[in-house]
């Protein structure tokens, strides 16, 4: 018998609403669960949408690691992602090259913030609560969390919480840069909706340029990005949509963006 998707997918105009599905399980991850998601982040990669939503259903984000199925594949060396998906962690194999906004409430624990730290917007409600608590466990955050937090929010501020394991919420994610705006609970998916249906209505070869930019500057360090600005705005200047948001500036109207 199959097992009930652990994620689901929707598609609303160019952007691609990803669901955590498994709220009976406060949406904590488990292999099919994580499976699920590379390949709904292979789906955004492949296919014709511009932007996507990452989300959960039920009362929480995620509740992190169902660690009690997740450690003995980490510990025996077995994958996590099928061959041909995205890592949504962004930390092996090819990456994504649109861009996520992601949806937080309730708890989002251990791996639910570091999904947040993979995405490139996040919308936190009032009632968020979030802790990477792996130091509570006797391991550490192995999701990137370590990698990107500091990088994000300073060193002081991450290991304030990647040491200590305790919990913080919507107003100090804020104010440390761990999520970009707060929302009333009901309304933070709406709005983070709302962001990427703004994204996906700009010209999306320049959307996923500026992506690879910026993380060319983290990855590669400033100088060897700015060598590659003049020959990555000369390639998009060279576009349909160059040329189609050059027209409508000129005709006064709003551009009609295909991505060519």
């Amino acid at each position: 018998m199959t097992e009930e998707k652990r994620i689901t997918t929707e598609t609303r105009g160019h952007v691609l609403l990803i669901g955590l599905n498994r709220p009976a399980k406060l949406n904590a991850f488990d292999p099919q669960m994580l499976a699920e998601l590379a390949e709904a982040y292979g789906e955004l990669e492949r296919g014709p949408h511009r932007c996507a939503v990452l989300f959960a259903h039920g009362e929480h984000f995620t509740a992190g690691l169902d660690l009690a199925k997740v450690a003995p594949v980490v510990a025996g060396g077995g994958g996590l992602f099928p061959e041909g998906t995205i890592d949504p962690f962004g930390l092996h194999g090819p990456g994504r090259t649109k861009p996520v906004v992601c949806a937080v409430h309730g708890r989002c624990l251990t791996i639910g913030i570091e999904l947040v730290l993979a995405c490139d917007i996040t919308i936190a409600a009032e009632d968020v609560k979030l802790a990477q608590i792996e130091v509570k466990r006797g391991i550490f955050p192995f999701g990137g969390a370590t990698l990107r937090w500091v990088q994000v929010s300073g060193w002081g501020n991450a290991m304030r919480w990647l040491l200590t394991g305790d919990e913080l919420g919507a107003e100090e994610a804020l104010r440390i840069g761990l999520v970009q705006e707060v929302a009333p609970r009901g309304q933070h998916l709406e709005r983070a909706i709302a962001i990427a249906e703004t994204i996906a209505a700009q010209a999306p070869l320049g959307v996923q340029a500026t992506l690879r930019s910026a993380r060319d500057r983290l990855e590669k360090g400033f100088e060897l990005a700015a060598q590659e600005l003049v020959p990555q705005a000369r390639t998009l200047m060279q576009t349909e949509d160059a040329r189609e948001g050059l027209m409508s500036f000129v005709e006064r109207r709003a551009a009609k963006f295909e991505g060519r």
